[in-house]
């Protein structure tokens, strides 16, 4: 679930950014093993689509006019887009739970990460604080598609044998 957590905070920050990682890792082959990714993901043409919308995004999120993230169809859209990339980074098992924490934790953090970024803007201005986000965000993504994570070890002996 660590996965699924940590690219719901992505999603929080920058809407399009889980999917491209996550097809980009789909694309390469470097998704965690049994995941629950559609095929479809691996297609180059989506892989090059949703890099594109991440990199508008990117450049977007530094201009006077862009709206805020906390409107309600962009946290909407941010929920769905996480939910997606969260059910992509897990083990096929695991999924709807993956995706429903993936969906909630872009939605507590588009809140978290809006207040955070306006106290920043305060000092340091919109282009600034976006590039610092921006490094942020991607390095989080990256490592939540691609990153060895920790494994918890499995019981050796069960309960009824430990009494």
């Amino acid at each position: 679930m660590l996965r699924s957590i940590l690219i719901g905070l992505v999603a929080g920050a920058r809407s399009m950014t889980p999917l491209a990682v996550v097809a980009n890792a789909a694309r390469t082959g470097t998704l965690p093993a049994d995941n629950g990714a559609p095929k479809f993901l691996a297609n180059p043409l989506i892989s090059l689509g949703t890099t594109a919308l991440a990199t508008y995004e990117l450049v977007g999120d530094k201009q006077k006019s862009a709206p805020d993230r906390i409107i309600p169809a962009a946290v909407i859209i941010r929920s769905f887009n996480a939910a997606f990339a969260g059910m992509a980074l897990s083990p096929r098992k695991e999924r709807f739970a993956a995706a429903a924490v993936a969906g909630a934790t872009a939605v507590l953090a588009s809140y978290a990460t809006f207040a955070a970024r306006m106290v920043a803007m305060r000092k340091g201005g919109q282009f600034a604080t976006g590039l610092i986000e921006d490094a942020i965000v991607v390095s989080t993504a990256v490592a939540a598609a691609r990153a060895p994570l920790p494994e918890l070890p499995a019981p050796t002996r069960k309960l009824s044998e430990a009494r």
